[in-house]
């Protein structure tokens, strides 16, 4: 098994693999458009024939704050070691950008918790953490769980840890 950075021809594969699970509720739906666009903050996992078996996303919302998400792995290669491996990857990306704190919001706690995340109430997390959540079908009954991991121990981050501002004071405001 490979884990690299996706490319542009990997893309219909983890279409097809993201939205087969949002298909059945298990995650949020990515248009196409969108994977184009962001594949840079896509990782996939290769098997030895060379096709895309998983793929996860580490999305940076702020200086020191990151989410993983689309992290999925093709149907019947489960508990194999590919989404583990996945995460890895990816944390070892965020710990390379200077992140400090990475979230997922999903419905396989037990997983995220062997990957060392804790699970915290969703109204600690920043508002800009949110602002997808409008594409999402349970947008109005949201029942996902938060969690974190830390890759620098929370008491040394000190100021850094506070609320994302969501709008710059204009130029115009004084004080």
């Amino acid at each position: 098994m490979q884990f690299r950075k996706a490319v542009m021809a990997d893309i219909p594969a983890v279409h097809e693999i993201i939205n087969g699970y949002a298909a059945q509720g298990l995650m949020l739906r990515r248009p196409l458009m969108m994977l184009y666009e962001s594949v840079r903050d896509f990782t996939v996992a290769v098997d030895d024939g060379g096709q895309v078996v998983g793929v996860g996303g580490l999305h940076i919302m702020w200086q020191d704050l990151a989410e993983i998400r689309s992290l999925a792995v093709k149907p019947g290669l489960t508990q194999r070691g590919v989404g583990r491996g996945l995460v890895e990857f990816l944390l070892d990306e965020a710990r390379s950008l200077g992140l400090k704190r990475i979230f997922a919001l999903t419905y396989q706690p037990g997983f995220f918790a062997k990957c060392g995340f804790h699970v915290v109430q969703k109204e600690t997390l920043p508002q800009k953490v949110w602002k997808e959540c409008v594409y999402c079908d349970k947008f109005h009954n949201c029942d996902e769980i938060a969690m974190i991991r830390w890759l620098v121990p929370p008491e040394e981050l000190g100021e850094e840890a506070h609320e994302i501002p969501l709008v710059a004071k204009p130029n115009w405001v004084k004080g």
